[in-house]
């Protein structure tokens, strides 16, 4: 929900899908169309956060419309950052992060005002172990108490140290879920997240397309010819390639619109040979050098 739930987003391009449809009824309309298109074609999970703009009213809204509910959908959002934009797709400041547990019990009751009994997820945002959230004794206290009453508790990571966060929280314990991001440029995360879901936590992976570094609109032509070859698309490959992963249990799209979805879903029908996967073994990045791009690309 990142990508169409407010107008200020980091990914290549994300100004030219909206075509300048920014007013927050253009935006709901289009967010709606999306999440139509994702339950046509099968998608069950829907994740948003406190951070991205009206992203929990939209899909609250659609939810209503559509008269859809658990068990037949599952809804993640995440609390820790406070959106700050004011609905400006240049606002200079888009979020602000809080991983405090004032800041989870006032977003916990504005998710649950909005999103009511189908929120099922609720995750700590872009957790680290420089935060000190996983070792905030009224944090954890809270979401046990959350856990109980039967919401399901995860934490996303972010960061050149994902790994070293999720196996922390695996000493810590309580969690149900993480959420984390791997691509073919950043792999760093791999076996912290075998060893997540080895432990029975559901592994949800963002940012597979590296914020539109690994579609079409991004700089790897060999990306592209491999695509070529199966007759498919850079997305779709590059997603192809997360699936495969055994550890992979619900792969995030983030699509902007109904064609960027479709082209994102085909890669469920891709079965790519491990000597193609190979050969963009060499587009693989340092951990620390993915994290210093993606902090240097524009908001739109």
């Amino acid at each position: 929900m990142a990508a169409i739930g407010r107008p200020g987003y980091i990914n290549l391009g994300h100004a030219s899908d909206l075509a300048g449809r920014t007013d927050e009824e253009s935006m709901r309309t289009g967010a709606h169309a999306v999440l139509d298109s994702a339950y046509a074609l099968g998608i069950r999970y829907f994740d948003a956060a406190r951070s991205y703009g009206r992203a929990e009213t939209f899909l609250a809204g659609w939810l209503r419309r559509r008269r859809l509910e658990p068990p037949e959908i599952t809804v993640g959002s995440k609390w820790g950052y406070t959106y700050t934009g004011n609905w400006e797709v240049d606002a200079p400041v888009h979020e602000v992060k809080d991983l405090s547990v004032g800041s989870f019990r006032r977003q916990l009751a504005e998710s649950r005002e909005i999103l009511g009994p189908s929120l099922g997820l609720y995750q700590i945002h872009s957790a680290t172990i420089e935060s000190g959230v996983l070792d905030d004794r009224s944090v954890l206290e809270d979401l046990a108490l959350l856990r109980a009453s039967g919401v399901s508790i995860g934490l996303s990571v972010t960061g050149p140290k994902q790994a070293d966060t999720i196996e922390r929280a695996l000493e810590v314990g309580g969690f149900d879920t993480v959420q984390a991001t791997w691509n073919l440029l950043e792999r760093s995360a791999g076996a912290a997240l075998a060893a997540a879901h080895a432990e029975g936590l559901v592994v949800i992976v963002k940012e597979s397309l590296a914020n539109g570094r690994l579609t079409s609109r991004g700089p790897f032509s060999g990306l592209t010819e491999a695509a070529r070859t199966i007759d498919s698309t850079p997305d779709a490959l590059a997603l192809a390639a997360v699936l495969a992963q055994p550890w992979a249990d619900v792969v995030l799209s983030g699509a902007t619109t109904v064609s960027e979805l479709t082209s994102n879903v085909s890669a469920l029908a891709l079965h790519p040979e491990p000597e193609l996967l190979e050969l963009l073994e060499p587009i693989r990045e340092d951990p620390f050098t993915y994290w210093e791009v993606r902090a240097a690309l524009p908001w739109n």
